[in-house]
C-alpha cells in the first residue's frame, strides 16, 4: 500500500468511523437523557473509536474522538453549560479514548499469528485504559461544574464518581465485548495490513 493511498484511506475511515460514533452516542442519548438528566448514557460511540484506534494506532483513535467531540459540540447534542465544561466532557473525554492505541501494535502481532488470548487481553485493556480516562474527565467535569446536583451531605467527588459510573462502566464491558466479537469476524488482512505498511515503511 503506497502512501498516498494509505493517506486517503485513513481519512476516509476516520471520517466514516466519527460519523458512526455520533450517530451511536446520539441514539444512546435519546434513550437515557431522563436517567442521566446531567449528560451521560449507557452507549457503545467507543466502539468505532477503538477500532480505529487498534487500525491505525493512537493517531486514528485521537483522531476519530476528537472528530466525535467536535460533531457532538457543533451539531447541537452536546449537553454544555460553559466552554471549559464542554471542552472536557467532549472533546478531551472522546479524544482520550484513542489512547487505547497504545497497545495497537501488540494486537495486531498477536492476531497475526493467531494467539487470541494475547490479542483479546490487549484489545480489552486498551478499552479499559481509554474509557477510564474518559471517565476521569467527566468525573472532573461533574465535580467542578455539576456540584450542585450531588444530594445533600454527599462529597462532591463521591457524587460524581458514583454518577459517572454508572454508565461509564456498562459502556465499557459492552464496548470491549462487541469490539472483541467485530475483530474476531473481520477478515485477517484488515486488522493487520496496517501493520505491515507500516513495517515496509520502516525496512524501506
Amino acid at each position: 500500500m503506497n502512501k498516498t493511498r494509505s493517506n486517503t484511506l485513513f481519512i476516509s475511515e476516520v471520517a466514516v468511523f466519527s460519523a458512526l460514533a455520533y450517530l451511536l452516542d446520539f441514539l444512546a442519548g435519546i434513550l437515557s437523557l431522563k436517567i442521566w438528566p446531567q449528560g451521560g448514557s449507557i452507549s457503545i460511540a467507543m466502539v468505532p473509536i477503538f477500532l480505529m484506534a487498534y487500525r491505525w494506532g493512537i493517531k486514528g483513535g485521537l483522531l476519530t474522538g476528537f472528530i466525535l467531540g467536535l460533531l457532538q459540540f457543533i451539531l447541537g447534542f452536546a449537553q454544555i453549560y460553559t466552554i471549559i465544561q464542554g471542552i472536557i466532557d467532549y472533546f478531551i473525554a472522546f479524544t482520550v479514548v484513542g489512547l487505547a492505541g497504545v497497545f495497537a501494535r501488540q494486537i495486531k502481532q498477536s492476531y497475526d499469528i493467531g494467539n487470541r488470548g494475547t490479542w483479546v487481553t490487549y484489545v480489552v485493556l486498551g478499552a479499559f485504559i481509554g474509557s477510564l480516562l474518559r471517565y476521569a474527565c467527566h468525573v472532573v467535569s461533574g465535580a467542578v461544574f455539576f456540584g450542585e446536583y450531588a444530594p445533600k451531605g454527599q462529597p462532591v467527588m463521591v457524587y460524581s464518581l458514583l454518577y459517572n459510573g454508572t454508565y461509564m462502566l456498562p459502556s465499557f464491558v459492552i464496548s470491549a465485548i462487541i469490539v472483541v466479537l467485530v475483530i474476531s469476524a473481520m477478515p485477517k488482512k484488515m486488522l493487520i495490513q496496517q501493520k505491515k505498511w507500516e513495517d515496509n515503511r520502516k525496512v524501506g
